[in-house]
């Protein structure tokens, strides 16, 4: 449980940074990203593998059995600091759970580089660290948590 893919099917999905539109999608996942301490580099690998193939897509009879890979879509990756917080007492999170910022980060980009090198989809991300407004139309709407 070191590494987290919140996943959303979208119609659309964007990222905006100061304004500025700094990743975008059509038909595919929006997944925002959290990183616990202790996330290897196996963790990246299966979640990649796991972004790239869960099926959440209708086929022909509508059930979900395509993935992104299999429709061409894209996936707009946020890095989601609050997604590795502690919240099982208290009324506050807690986030001694979450990997360090540097740790989290070289998690994150190397998550981004992996995607990239995956054929049939089109790979944008929002910029850790910064202060991001994310606009989607989940499409189902179909949510869900993923662990590697």
């Amino acid at each position: 449980m070191s590494m987290i893919g919140l996943i959303q099917r979208v119609s659309t999905a964007k990222v905006d940074v100061a304004g500025e539109t700094i990743g975008a999608i059509e038909q595919g996942l929006l997944c925002l990203i959290g990183v616990r301490r202790g996330a290897t580099a196996s963790d990246v690998e299966r979640l990649a593998t796991r972004l790239l193939r869960y099926r959440v897509f209708p086929d022909a009879e509508g059930r979900m059995n395509r993935s992104v890979q299999d429709i061409r879509g894209g996936l707009l990756l946020v890095p989601q600091f609050t997604l590795a917080a502690d919240t099982r007492s208290g009324n506050r999170a807690s986030f001694s759970t979450a990997a360090p910022p540097e740790q989290a980060r070289a998690h994150f980009e190397a998550l981004v580089t992996r995607l990239q090198r995956a054929d049939q989809v089109c790979v944008q991300t929002g910029r850790f660290g910064a202060d991001m407004q994310v606009s989607l139309v989940n499409d189902g709407p179909v949510t869900f948590w993923l662990e590697p």
